[in-house]
């Protein structure tokens, strides 16, 4: 079975699914970069090229691609789970698990990157936090759906919390 990764950018998918992976002896996939490969351009790109609607359908046929595969931990982008049904089908087909932050958490973890991020360059700190919790609030109807939710804070490893939860659904 696989697991999947949601929750806002910054909120540490990538970094804790890494991990995760290692430690559970599976394969890592960030569909965002899938995307990117499958697409050969950056996700920013796809966007202002082709469109959100374009992007959602691709990102969507992805996601339900990982079924087939075996099982894997897996980093959903942020929107991910808000389209095309998405959170139900990652219900119905792995274990869903929402990195849940603050968005003063996730505002602090932005600053750093966030020349990196199309949609957040340039923003101040109270341009930054507002960005995040009106996403937040339209997403979090999506992300709650999540069979687990773990809520973080900066100094914590999710790893172990993760780890005894997924065995213990899992069986592992």
């Amino acid at each position: 079975m696989n697991i999947y990764l949601i929750g806002f950018m910054g909120s540490g998918k990538s970094y804790t699914g890494q991990q995760l992976a290692t430690a559970l002896d599976l394969p890592f996939v960030d569909l965002d970069e899938r995307i990117e490969q499958a697409e050969k351009r950056s996700i920013g790109q796809i966007f202002e090229s082709e469109g959100e609607s374009y992007f959602r359908n691709l990102e969507a046929q992805l996601l339900r691609a990982t079924a087939a595969e075996g099982p894997a931990v897996i980093s959903c982008g942020g929107g991910t789970p808000c389209f095309h049904q998405n959170m139900d089908w990652i219900n119905t087909n792995g274990l869903s698990i929402y990195l849940k932050a603050s968005v003063q958490l996730l505002a602090k973890r932005l600053k750093k990157g966030q020349e990196h991020r199309p949609l957040i360059r340039g923003f101040n700190t109270t341009e930054l936090e507002g960005f995040i919790a009106e996403r937040l609030e339209q997403r979090e109807f999506y992300y709650n759906q999540a069979e687990i939710v773990i809520v973080q804070d900066d100094n914590q490893s999710l790893v172990p919390q993760l780890l005894t939860l997924c065995e213990n659904r899992l069986k592992i």
